[in-house]
Formats: C-alpha cells, structure tokens, sequence
C-alpha cells in the first residue's frame, strides 16, 4: 500500500473504508519525521475515509511538529476533499499535477 523511496512515500492501490484503518497506522509509523512526501497518483480507488486517513497523517505530522505533504492528488480524491471543503487542508503542491 505504501511504498517508500527515501523521504518520498507513493501510496497505491484502493485506500476505502475496508483497509483505511491499516493503511492509517502504517502511515502514521512511516511519515513520522520531518520533511515526508506523499505521492498520491498511484490510488485507484478512494473514499470519504481516505479523506479522513489523510487529514489524520496532517494532524499527526502538525502535533510532532513534522511538514507533510502530499503531490499528485488524483481527480477522484480531489473531487471528495472539494465536496467536503478540505482541499485547501490538504494542500495540494502548487505545480504538481491533480487529477
């Protein structure tokens, strides 16, 4: 689900309500330091609680003190954080492809 190549992490696969739990404590063990990316382009298939996974990954990396962010959001997950009006939480990188 999480691959990792230095201080950049590519999630992939299906992030839904079946396995977020999982992927959320995989992820809170792996981005816990300073400076993690997050490339978001290889999800196939998301929902609301991959919304929330992510917004729980930027609270933890908040309370540590940590910068995380995540690049290459694709449409499906865009689309969601728009609905929910948290885009702007996520902080897609300026220049980096969404959708």
């Amino acid at each position: 689900m999480i691959i990792q190549d230095g201080d950049n992490y590519r999630l992939q696969g299906h992030v839904t309500i079946d396995n977020a739990p999982a992927v959320l404590t995989e992820g809170l063990k792996a981005f816990d330091r300073d400076g993690v990316v997050v490339d978001l382009s290889g999800l196939e298939e998301v929902d609301s609680s991959t919304v929330s996974l992510v917004l729980e990954w930027l609270r933890a990396a908040q309370r540590s003190g940590h910068k995380l962010r995540f690049v290459n959001l694709p449409a499906n997950l865009v689309s969601l954080a728009t609905l929910y009006g948290v885009l702007e939480m996520i902080q897609p990188e300026p220049g980096m492809r969404q959708g």
